[in-house]
């Protein structure tokens, strides 16, 4: 995805003009600060993102804003382009995370209240920006900086704050339209904003509709064959890209492989799995005994009407694993929002002048998701749907739907197409006072909020208890029935070279392949207050302060279908439902101390201390603090920083994740072979023998692991450290040369006690590894003891505090305006460098630096360019995604490697013209306008992509979009 270089203001360096001598001076709040200032001057790096420049760039959420800039740039922000993919909140949502961190360590408010999670499923942890408000969105604030003593738990990248227009009066009815030069996934919005000022009130509002259409695999060229994408190297020579890819015998062509994010040895489709026998092979085969066979009525001997294509020495490849449907899958998904917001307030003329105001919001998301289904349908031994021709075959050992029965044929079966869907509601009420205090110098501000969301999410599934029952006939005049006729049971079809086709029975498919509903509610209830005022006089200004306290109560209750529950999701996980709460009581002070200023040396000289004390009914108390500065020697020069600590409360779903069913293969078991010679004398042979099993043990059942909360482990709180320091140089230029700004920030993050799961294998690693082994407690408290009879193990996998995360770097911005011409210059720059993006499981492991590596750019950036004049404005934008290479982490010669493991620096850019009069405004432009197509890189380097291309949202994977805004006011 396109990134945004439309700033206002690269920083909030910026002062406001000085008031006229006839006008009070105003004081606000910027984002960082509770206390209000008569300038927009801040210790900490800030970054503000006007609306109106957001529609010059052609964006049409604030979501997409949110996700464009160059400090989100760091890493990949969930999106549509995520429907395929488990990700945090479920498919549909759309996130953002600020300095390569995930969106959990990023604070996202409205009008400076948070904005709760929502989404679908179990881990629900972050806002869903779908819920923002776009049209009557003045400006957000990024506060590119840790604010835990200010604002609390999840401030630790920084915090995004989003800031509605207030006082508005009439009525503004607007749309925004997006088409792809290439089509699939247009966008649309209508917004109606209105309101109305008096004397003593003011109420205004918005009502918004949003949608997007689907974009496919088919849509775009680039994504309708993924191959390996690899190439020769033979003795120093090598070959072209893609040189080395699978070349389908049966058409000559590379193989794709569209349903695997990865690449090669995609789904295997239009095939059976029988015991391995003499027969015919396909072309490519190798051999005369195989396992594998896809239908041909040509063969005559052998296995009759089929030819091998798998077992022995043979490539898989060879088999199917295309089918036209797979183009059918989503690229961007589709989605349909709704959004309502209001907002008002009162002069009471009473209580210290107080305003009685409130908000509220209500938000709906209708998304949905196409996907592509294999079926592996497992035949009994001696089932009547078995034809006589393969009646020989005993495959497997009972399967869940075999009845008890050893598997005669399985039929790796091109199901087709499946949909999910989500409906996602979201509501939040804000209602508070705020006024002074008589003639004290001091305000106060008292608000409630409640926040609640509620989904459902729906998606199809095989059941397995109807498969088995389906399966289980017996012959009934010219076909089949059911043995159990029950619940209407459909017997399944006979084992025909159309059923392996995917040619299946209507009426069988809609009774084993149902829609299952699932239920996610998530709500938050908070209580605040605050006392903001001067302090003391000291020589060079007032010494202002902060205080008050914050209540907050929040659950979550996700209720996955019954048939997960019961784990009757047949080739899918099992999950339970997530149900838990938790609370925290937070007192937090503020003070803002100027220290000198217009003194030699000194032309000013701030200094802004916050802390922060929480009380956790969960686990416990904590605190956190900040201490920032900023000193100006003369008045163009300005030096800056902060040092802060900040912490993040653990997700509920990371505290009550319900256990959620997976699975290893037997080979991960790590007591296999464990009597070999290798391994005498080991910890971890000794371990082995001291449960018993026998020399030369080989396990024979797969490896349960269950992913659940970590509540019971005595789950704590992350914490961080966070450093910042900057430079701002604003030079007086002379008159006719323009204002001039430049600020250069250095970051850096490091993250203790990260709440990460360790992983099933490095879990039973560590377990049998250990010296002390059961009796130790350790990594072997989340291993199970073995089941008596089988030794199968089950691993826990909960969330503990385990990980390091470290992001370290510089931001680089730059603004200048001027009037040339007719009309007024403004140019915006604003870069990210990392030099570190590192983090570590354990506290032995070496720190992995993954800086510069594929979906981990080093560099990110936007430039915006604007020119007004007579009611015209022309905008150019150029937006940047640094180059990236795995080769030197994933130990490759990029010379000879096999895979293409680079990317080169990506740009696109971005175009427009609108015209502004009194009461109409329209804009014209095209997004990507040299249609710039995403990267490509191999498979089986351990990264997921979109057809040849990385999975990364800083890539365009919609191209060339012609957009047009239009507005009229009443």
């Amino acid at each position: 995805m396109a990134v945004l270089a439309c700033l206002a203001a690269p920083q909030a360096f910026a002062q406001t003009p000085a008031p006229k001598a006839d006008q009070p001076v105003e004081e606000v709040v910027i984002s960082g600060s509770r206390i209000k200032k008569d300038t927009f001057t801040s210790t900490s790096p800030l970054q503000i993102l006007r609306n109106d420049d957001a529609a010059l760039a052609g964006f049409t959420s604030t979501a997409e804003l949110l996700q464009g800039t160059a400090v989100t740039g760091g890493q990949g922000q969930i999106n549509n382009a995520y429907g395929g993919f488990v990700t945090d909140g479920g498919p549909g949502a759309n996130t953002v995370g600020l300095r390569g961190f995930g969106p959990t360590r990023s604070l996202v408010l409205l009008n400076g209240r948070r904005i709760a999670p929502s989404g679908t499923r179990g881990a629900v942890g972050a806002a869903d920006l779908n819920v923002l408000p776009d049209a009557i969105v003045d400006r957000i604030e990024v506060l590119k900086d840790g604010a835990s003593s200010i604002y609390g738990s999840d401030a630790i990248a920084g915090v995004i704050n989003i800031i509605t227009k207030k006082n508005v009066d009439g009525l503004t009815a607007s749309m925004k339209f997006s088409a792809p030069s290439d089509g699939g996934g247009e966008e649309g919005r209508f917004s109606l904003v209105g309101g109305f000022v008096r004397d003593r009130m003011h109420v205004s509002g918005s009502y918004e509709y949003y949608e997007r259409q689907p974009l496919t695999l088919g849509d775009r060229d680039w994504t309708q064959c993924n191959t390996d994408y690899r190439r020769t190297s033979s003795g120093g020579v090598v070959g072209e890209w893609g040189s080395f890819d699978f070349v389908d015998p049966a058409t000559g062509k590379p193989k794709c492989y569209p349903i695997s994010g990865t690449g090669s040895n995609g789904v295997t489709i239009n095939t059976i799995g029988t015991t391995s026998r003499t027969g015919v092979g396909a072309a490519g085969s190798v051999g005369t005994s195989f396992n594998r066979w896809r239908p041909n009525a040509a063969i005559t001997t052998g296995l009759v009407g089929f030819e091998g294509v798998g077992g022995g020495s043979n490539n898989l490849n060879v088999r199917d694993t295309f089918d036209p449907r797979m183009l059918n899958r989503s690229l961007i998904s589709p989605t349909k929002n709704h959004n309502f917001y209001m907002q008002g307030g009162l002069d009471l003329a009473a209580l210290g002048d107080a305003e009685l105001y409130w908000e509220l919001m209500f938000a709906r998301r209708e998304s949905s998701q196409t996907s592509y289904r294999q079926l592996s349908l497992d035949y009994m031994r001696g089932s009547p749907l078995i034809p006589s021709t393969l009646a020989f075959s005993n495959f497997l050992p009972p399967q869940p739907i075999t009845n008890g029965a050893n598997v005669g044929v399985r039929a790796f079966i091109g199901f087709g197409n499946d949909q999910s869907s989500q409906e996602a509601d979201y509501g939040r009420a804000v209602a508070g006072l705020r006024g002074a205090l008589g003639k004290t110098g001091w305000d106060y501000d008292v608000a409630v909020m409640h926040s609640k969301a509620s989904a459902k999410y729906t998606f199809e599934s095989f059941l397995t208890n109807r498969l088995a029952q389906s399966l289980n006939v017996v012959a009934s005049g010219s076909g089949y029935s059911c043995v159990d006729t029950s619940g209407g049971c459909v017997a399944a079809p006979a084992l025909t070279t159309d059923v392996i086709g995917g040619k299946l029975p209507s009426d069988w498919v809609n009774y084993v392949f149902r829609p299952v509903t699932g239920t996610t509610k998530y709500k938050e209830d908070t209580v605040s207050a605050s006392l903001t005022g001067k302090l003391l006089d000291l020589p060079y200004g007032k010494m202002k302060g902060a205080f008050g306290f914050e209540y907050r109560k929040y659950s979550l209750d996700d209720t996955p279908p019954i048939d997960s529950q019961t784990g009757n999701l047949y080739n899918l996980t099992s999950a339970t439902p997530t149900r838990g709460s938790d609370s925290v009581f937070d007192t937090f002070a503020e003070l803002d101390i100027p220290l000198i200023n217009n003194q030699p040396g000194f032309h000013e000289l701030t200094a802004n201390v916050s802390g922060r004390w929480s009380d956790y009914r969960s686990y416990g108390r904590g605190s956190t603090y900040k201490i920032g500065a900023a000193w100006s020697p003369v008045k163009a020069l300005t030096l800056r920083g902060t040092t802060s600590t900040s912490y993040r409360a653990p997700a509920l779903y990371e505290q009550f994740l319900g256990p959620t069913s997976g699975f290893l293969s037997q080979q991960n078991d790590p007591c296999n072979n464990w009597d070999a010679a290798a391994n005498v004398g080991t910890i971890r042979a000794a371990n082995c023998a001291a449960e018993g099993l026998p020399a030369g043990y080989s396990a024979t059942n797969s490896i349960t692991v269950l992913n659940s909360g970590g509540a019971n482990a005595g789950l704590k709180a992350e914490t961080s450290e966070n450093a910042t320091f900057g430079i701002v140089f604003q030079p007086a230029l002379g008159t006719g040369w323009g204002d001039l700004s430049m600020a250069v920030d250095y970051f850096d993050i490091k993250v203790d006690n990260g709440v990460a799961r360790a992983g099933a294998t490095s879990i039973l690693t560590r377990c049998y590894d250990d010296p002390q082994f059961r009796s130790g407690g350790g990594f072997c408290r989340l291993v199970n003891s073995r089941v008596a009879g089988t030794n199968a193990l089950t691993v826990n996998d909960s969330y503990v505090n385990l990980s390091t995360d470290r992001v370290r770097g510089f931001d680089y911005t730059a603004r200048y305006t001027n009037n040339v011409g007719i009309g007024k210059l403004r140019v915006n720059l604003s870069v990210t460098e990392y030099r570190m993006q590192a983090n570590k499981l354990f506290a032995d492991d070496p720190i992995d630096d993954v800086n510069g590596t594929i979906g981990n750019p080093k560099f990110s950036g936007n430039l915006d360019v604007r020119y007004d004049f007579n009611g015209w404005r022309l905008y150019y934008g150029l937006d940047w995604v640094g180059k990236m290479n795995s080769y030197e982490y994933l130990g490759q010669n990029p010379d000879t490697s096999t895979y293409k493991l680079d990317t080169p620096n990506y740009f696109t850019h971005n175009i427009s013209v609108g015209y502004k009069a009194n009461t109409w405004d329209v804009t014209v432009g095209v997004r990507n306008a040299g249609d710039k197509k995403p990267p490509m890189i191999s498979a089986q380097a351990g990264y997921n992509r979109v057809g040849n291309a990385p999975l990364y949202s800083g890539y365009d994977f919609v191209g060339r979009s012609v957009f047009l805004n239009a507005s009229k006011s009443f």
